[in-house]
Order: C-alpha cells, then sequence, then structure tokens
C-alpha cells in the first residue's frame, strides 16, 4: 500500500516574493471524482502526465498510487472526463535536508500560496522556513479538489 504523509501551510506571499526561487512547473489538473472518502485526479505539465488516486486523510496519512499516462490522454481526459479544475505553478525548495512544494495559485485561486512538506512519518520533526505561516493540514478548503469547487476568490 501507498502512504502519502504531508503537512500543509499557508505562505506569506511579501516574505516568498524577496526569496530566490527555481523555474517553477505549471501544472493544470482536474478532478474525474472528489468524494469526501477519495480523490481520482489527472495532472498535465509541460512535460509529463499523471493519473492519481487519493483515499481518505487519517491525520496527515492517507494512501495515494500515482501512476504516468499519456499527456495526450491527460489532455482528453482533462478536456472531456473531469468535473472541477484548477492551474497552478509549483517550485521546489530544499530546505534544512528536505524538500518542500510550494504552489502559487492562478486563475480562480489566484492570491492564494500553499506549501506542503511530505515526511517519512507522522512524527517527523522539520524546520520551517520563514516563509511558512499558519498549518492547515486537515483543512478541507485547503484541499487541491476542494479549491477546484470552492475556489479561493469566493471566500
Amino acid at each position: 500500500m501507498a502512504l502519502e504523509i504531508e503537512r500543509k501551510f499557508l505562505v506569506d506571499k511579501m516574505v516568498w516574493e524577496k526569496q530566490k526561487k527555481p523555474t517553477g512547473t505549471f501544472f493544470r489538473q482536474a478532478y474525474l471524482v472528489t468524494d469526501p472518502d477519495k480523490t481520482i485526479r489527472v495532472r498535465l505539465t509541460d512535460q509529463e502526465a499523471f493519473l492519481t488516486i487519493k483515499g481518505k486523510s487519517e491525520g496527515v496519512t492517507r494512501q495515494e498510487f500515482e501512476y504516468k499516462i499519456p499527456p495526450e490522454d491527460a489532455q482528453e481526459l482533462l478536456d472531456n472526463f473531469t468535473v472541477a479544475g484548477l492551474i497552478k505553478t509549483r517550485y521546489k525548495i530544499d530546505f534544512a535536508g528536505k524538500t518542500w512544494e510550494v504552489d502559487e495559485f492562478a486563475g480562480e485561486n489566484e492570491g492564494l500560496i500553499v506549501a506542503e512538506i511530505e515526511l517519512a512519518s507522522e512524527a517527523e520533526n522539520f524546520e520551517l522556513p520563514n516563509w511558512v505561516t499558519e498549518e492547515v493540514t486537515g483543512q478541507e478548503k485547503y484541499y487541491n479538489s476542494q479549491l477546484s469547487v470552492k475556489p479561493f476568490k469566493d471566500w
């Protein structure tokens, strides 16, 4: 069984904008299923595509299965079979021995910046970068699947 152990935080936009960052990756993603107990997502970047199935979160852990798919298939699924979607640019930032994934949302979620860190265990200790603010792990409104149907602009 594949498990994802992840914590999620808001990012201080003013501090983040001053950071030196690598080139980000543009994501278009949308959902085939957005059920409280599971999500099935299609994600397309400029170079690759994935189909991801995630189970219900139990604390900061949930089942996750991710498979590479042909970009043409992802495009077809996104255009014809998904119910809700979003766009964002992701930056991978190495900090204190861990990789943080920072998502700057665009479109209807513009203005929202969220950082995620994947852990080896729920009890793993880690340092917070200075651009990280409030932890929002477990707050459903920050799940990408929820942002696709209830966007940040409507809060």
